[in-house]
């Protein structure tokens, strides 16, 4: 930020503070990131985008009530603007890990617009960080329906489309193999035909169920709660303010944001977000479990089952030349273990929901967020580098499959369950086939090898 390495001093309630002279930001800010030095990250652009729109709509409501007056509304405006179109985002500083609530970060923005403000209007006008452009507000209802606003964007700008591209691709698969049958496994050992598009269409269908739920879990963040103020009884605020506020951000948003049911429990608990984050760690045991299906389906390729091939994306080994190893869908497996993590982390922190706010709000930004992002790189990743280059290695499957033991399951209902596990045993142990053993036992028949056709059990 401080490349002339030039400062200016200002004060706040706690005295003379020197900030950066190229810097928005103000005393507030600048104590933040000289108390918590802790991480280096800051929340992403969406929630600076989404503080934005809510700082532009309430400059906006509150010159229409007549509360702010015009030459001081107008810039502040203006500056929010510049803000949403991230013209400004190296100003935002403040380390997700800071005081409790986002008090810092909510100063971070109302200083920024502040003086940007200001500038705007040439100096003419006195736009203080706190009279004016937080005028109507608190951190308290605007940090979560920041937070709200930007997960709504990012779920249906980011998430959702990936996870449609994936379902689409997987369905593609699905339709593409259904000819081919293999054979299926439960418990990691030989189990009943299946055919190999049966398979992905299990995929499939399970995420268009994990979709259907974050669609779901969509409606409800449309919930805000701008008016409640610090604790929820809408203290020094214009009766028309809420619904005038809210009626510009769906116009600014273009969604259908709407007021909470009950504004107490909104502002005391963090319970979307914490919905939402074990909506994305089912998707994400469910990926973990597609990605560990694809690795065990393509391994070998010589020693495994190498039932499809997966496109070759980069040399796996430092020591085995010519070794490809699966590695999108190892990228994939990582990002889960972290959602997954992600998700208690946001759980805990649901806990701190005490009396009236909950404290960790920043944290529980980030991390929701974060994990918005990396789900919607991971998905998108995933689909163009390997599950749109599946192939599957028809000979291989053809081959297990008339290797399979458990075609035998197609006679239980001709010899019994008992004979025909004695059969299964017997061929197990000798190493023969079925057809060697049926035959050695007379019972070879036509009716018999139609029961152990593996296209008549699918």
């Amino acid at each position: 930020m401080n490349t002339t390495n030039k400062f200016r001093l200002e004060n706040d309630a706690l005295g003379n503070i020197m900030i950066p002279a190229n810097a928005y930001y103000g005393p507030q800010t600048q104590r933040a990131v000289e108390n918590f030095p802790i991480s280096g990250l800051t929340l992403p652009q969406c929630f600076i985008k989404a503080q934005g729109v809510i700082k532009s709509s309430a400059a906006a409501t509150n010159v229409e009530l007549g509360s702010l007056p015009p030459q001081i509304g107008k810039p502040i405006i203006a500056a929010c603007d510049e803000i949403i179109e991230g013209k400004w985002d190296s100003h935002f500083v403040v380390d997700v890990y800071q005081a409790g609530a986002g008090t810092s970060q909510n100063m971070n923005i109302n200083e920024v617009i502040a003086n940007r403000a200001k500038e705007i209007s040439n100096g003419s006008e006195d736009i203080h960080p706190n009279d004016h452009v937080n005028m109507s507000q608190s951190t308290n209802d605007t940090f979560p329906s920041a937070l709200n606003i930007a997960a709504v964007e990012s779920i249906s700008e980011g998430l959702l489309p990936a996870l449609e591209k994936l379902q689409l691709e997987l369905q593609n698969n699905a339709d593409q193999f259904m000819p081919i049958i293999k054979a299926g496994r439960t418990h990691l050992h030989d189990g009943v035909p299946i055919r190999l598009g049966q398979e992905f269409a299990g995929y499939a269908e399970t995420i268009r169920s994990v979709k259907q739920q974050i669609q779901s879990n969509i409606t409800n963040l449309y919930e805000i709660g701008l008016g409640g103020n610090a604790v929820g009884t809408k203290i020094n605020l214009n009766p028309q303010y809420t619904q005038k506020i809210i009626e510009k951000i769906c116009i600014k948003t273009n969604r259908p944001f709407r007021q909470p049911k009950n504004i107490f429990a909104f502002m005391q608990n963090m319970s979307e977000p914490i919905r939402c984050m074990l909506t994305l760690k089912e998707l994400s045991i469910h990926l973990i479990k597609i990605t560990s299906d694809l690795r065990l389906l393509s391994s070998g390729p010589r020693t495994g089952l190498a039932e499809i091939l997966l496109p070759p994306v980069q040399p796996g080994s430092t020591v085995m030349p010519g070794k490809v190893n699966p590695a999108i869908l190892e990228m994939t497996h990582m990002i889960c273990c972290q959602i997954i993590g992600y998700e208690t982390a946001v759980s805990t922190a649901g806990k701190a929901s005490q009396l009236e706010i909950n404290v960790m709000m920043p944290l529980i930004a980030h991390t929701f967020l974060h994990s918005l992002e990396l789900l919607t790189n991971t998905l998108n990743t995933l689909v163009d580098k390997c599950i749109k280059g599946i192939q599957a290695n028809t000979s291989t499957c053809k081959k297990w499959m008339e290797e399979s033991l458990s075609l035998v399951t197609g006679l239980s209902p001709i010899i019994g369950y008992d004979a025909a596990s004695q059969i299964g045993i017997k061929a197990d142990s000798e190493n023969k086939t079925l057809k060697e053993v049926l035959q050695e036992k007379n019972l070879l028949t036509d009716e018999v090898l139609k029961a152990i056709d593996p296209k008549g059990m699918v």
